[in-house]
């Protein structure tokens, strides 16, 4: 089941490999919509590992939630499971394949935490927002720009200026 108010998006679901590409398609839609393209592969990636997280440790359950959240300048990546245990950091050596995921979500995040919730948990990391799309900037910036004016008229428009007589329009 996916909500979508405004800048807020979160879906439910069974922690399993088969379902973890179908959420990083669903994130990936989700920012383009709110054109933070800039962020799709960091968000995927944490998303990736925090839901890996869940399907290797989480008990009794599988059963997670991700949600997605803009506030101001800040998306906020978090996923909700049922397992009171928090995740501990550890330095993995370099011969072990797992034990480095949370240490990944530290490097590509910009903040991060755990905390407990309900009766489970919820780790999260934010990603700062960017500004507006390219095309989106290009159209403000484009809006803001003053018209060219030829010398002459720009002398007519000062001098009326001067008088008192300055138009608005």
């Amino acid at each position: 089941m996916i909500r979508q108010p405004s800048r807020h998006c979160t879906v439910e679901l069974q922690a399993v490999p088969a379902r973890i590409g179908h959420v990083r398609r669903i994130i990936a839609a989700q920012l383009r919509y709110w054109r933070l393209d800039a962020l799709i592969d960091p968000a995927a990636l944490g998303v990736t590992e925090l839901l890996a997280n869940v399907h290797r440790h989480a008990r009794p359950s599988k059963q997670c939630t991700v949600e997605l959240s803009v506030l101001l300048d800040q998306l906020t990546v978090a996923v909700h499971d049922e397992d009171p245990r928090l995740p501990r950091t550890r330095a993995a050596d370099n011969w072990e394949t797992c034990g480095r995921g949370l240490a990944l979500i530290a490097a590509l995040s910009e903040s991060w935490g755990m905390r407990p919730e309900g009766g489970g948990k919820v780790v999260w990391f934010t990603l700062p927002a960017l500004t507006p799309a390219p095309e989106e900037a290009r159209a403000l910036r484009t809006y803001w720009e003053p018209l060219p004016v030829d010398d002459d008229a720009r002398t007519t428009a000062d001098a009326r200026t001067r008088a008192g007589g300055a138009t608005v329009g």
